[in-house]
């Protein structure tokens, strides 16, 4: 019998710190590109509990305030490093917390404001989300 496979949800935060600044990495799976900090939700697991916890072991964040912000379907595309089906969840969150500590996934960070953010090497699909929604994200 054949093995199924499905889509696989996954949350994403946008964080912004108390200076209205952007938390951004530097990702080998998105081919260098910047991405905001995110993972798959487990089973069981719900969605804000999963956005906190990938925060956490992404980047030692505390986070707060989680808000909806859009979904995006990602088919098989070759900006990532595994060909797959995903379902991008993002949020706007917010943290107080400087004391970042990146997990193997990203080689480094950086906080930015919304005039230097597009000057960056964004993944597509957090360039698309910030062109979209930059004011609901910098608020």
């Amino acid at each position: 019998m054949d093995q199924k496979y499905y889509p696989e949800p996954v949350v994403g935060a946008f964080i912004i710190n108390a200076k209205n600044q952007l938390f951004l990495a530097k990702s080998h799976k998105w081919g260098n590109s910047y991405v905001i900090p995110g993972g798959h939700i487990e089973i069981g697991e719900k969605i804000e509990d999963a956005l906190v916890r990938e925060v956490k072991e992404e980047t030692n964040l505390d986070i707060s305030d989680p808000q909806f912000i859009c979904l995006w379907e990602f088919i098989q595309e070759k900006e990532f490093i595994k060909k797959k089906h995903m379902i991008f969840l993002d949020y706007v969150v917010h943290t107080n917390g400087d004391q970042v500590i990146l997990n193997e996934e990203a080689e480094e960070y950086v906080w930015v404001d919304k005039n230097e953010v597009f000057t960056l090497p964004l993944e597509k699909y957090t360039k698309m989300t910030l062109e979209r929604y930059a004011e609901e994200i910098f608020r």
